[in-house]
């Protein structure tokens, strides 16, 4: 009859379960450093919709044609329809950038109805109603930015910036997006990328 080795059981030693341990946290890291990376991509894409959007509104805006009211004597002629930017934002939205320091503001109905047919949010036919994690601006004419860097648009009133400030960890030091355009020869061009200051502060 043969006989049978009996094999000791044997357990983990500290070494090995100090290594699974490390292991495990360097991965646990990783993950918290995706996950949050993740989050504050997903909340930089609003300010980059948003000002695309506004871009977008001031470009329709230009390209729709004014033409004065006027009441004609018979033979006249009416003044020339023409092309005109949508002039400033009265003010940004949310009128302070304490209101979405580390938290968001839920727009009111008055915060973009502020303006006119050829000025602010009503000219641009721009309104938000979803809580927002930025501040938004819209400024008409050279060297008016609301973010420190952003290229200068076209000189006098021939130029406009959309953009968005925000303070997401509520530490004091803000982000900014900012998107223009300046008119040359008649025609309106967008600015190709948009102006990122501390995407992620």
């Amino acid at each position: 009859m043969r006989a049978i080795k009996r094999y000791d059981r044997r357990g983990f030693t500290l070494v090995e379960l100090m290594i699974v341990v490390a292991i495990i946290g360097v991965l646990a890291a990783l993950a918290i450093y995706g996950v949050r990376r993740y989050l504050a991509t997903a909340k930089t894409s609003e300010a980059k919709n948003t000002i695309g959007a506004i871009a977008r509104g001031a470009a329709a805006a230009y390209e729709r044609e004014t033409a004065a009211s006027e009441i004609l004597t018979p033979g006249g002629t009416s003044t020339a329809a023409s092309h005109q930017l949508c002039d400033s934002a009265t003010a940004p939205v949310p009128g302070t950038i304490a209101s979405v320091r580390g938290t968001k503001y839920q727009p009111s109905a008055a915060d973009f109805a502020a303006g006119s047919a050829t000025a602010s949010w009503p000219c641009l036919k721009f309104s938000m109603s979803q809580p927002i994690y930025y501040q938004y601006h819209y400024l008409r004419g050279a060297n008016n930015t609301a973010v420190t860097g952003a290229p200068v648009v076209g000189a006098g009133l021939l130029g406009f910036e959309a953009s968005a400030v925000g303070d997401l960890d509520g530490d004091g030091t803000t982000s900014g997006f900012a998107r223009g355009g300046t008119i040359t020869n008649g025609e309106l061009a967008l600015a190709t990328q948009i102006y990122i200051d501390q995407e992620f502060e």
